[in-house]
């Protein structure tokens, strides 16, 4: 299995984030939004990173439940209902996001939202994993 990140001189620098993605590998992961559920089905976290880093978290538990693993992912959307605040938090996210997952960026997308399916989550991430 391999991933390859294409970001064309041509196109604005991506920041935590690559324009496009190839993969080639035998399964594909389609994964489930994920909030900052805990186990018990309580949000957990009071503002969007402590949020951001449990939806992290639970979507790479989701992965590896499956069998991949953070390099494996080759897109990732993040619903937010806050984009100003998401913005804001840009530095910590990605400091979040590094120590999770690594510097291998699949292709994303952020998307604002007016609320989620749990009235206290403000992020919720999904994705695409390839597996060898």
């Amino acid at each position: 299995m391999s991933l390859h990140r294409h970001n064309p001189a041509e196109l604005s620098a991506p920041s935590g984030f690559s324009h496009a993605v190839t993969a080639t590998g035998s399964r594909l992961v389609f994964l489930a939004g994920q909030t900052a559920l805990d186990g018990a089905g309580t949000i957990v976290g009071d503002d969007l990173p402590e949020q951001f880093e449990a939806a992290l978290a639970n979507l790479l538990a989701a992965l590896a439940a499956a069998g991949g693993a953070p390099h494996d992912l080759a897109r990732v959307t993040v619903y937010v209902t806050d984009v100003a605040d998401y913005r804001a938090q840009t530095l910590q996210l990605g400091r979040i996001w590094r120590r999770l997952v690594g510097r291998d960026y699949p292709a994303m997308a952020v998307i604002g939202v007016v609320r989620l399916w749990d009235e206290q989550a403000l992020v919720e991430l999904d994705g695409t994993a390839v597996l060898p």
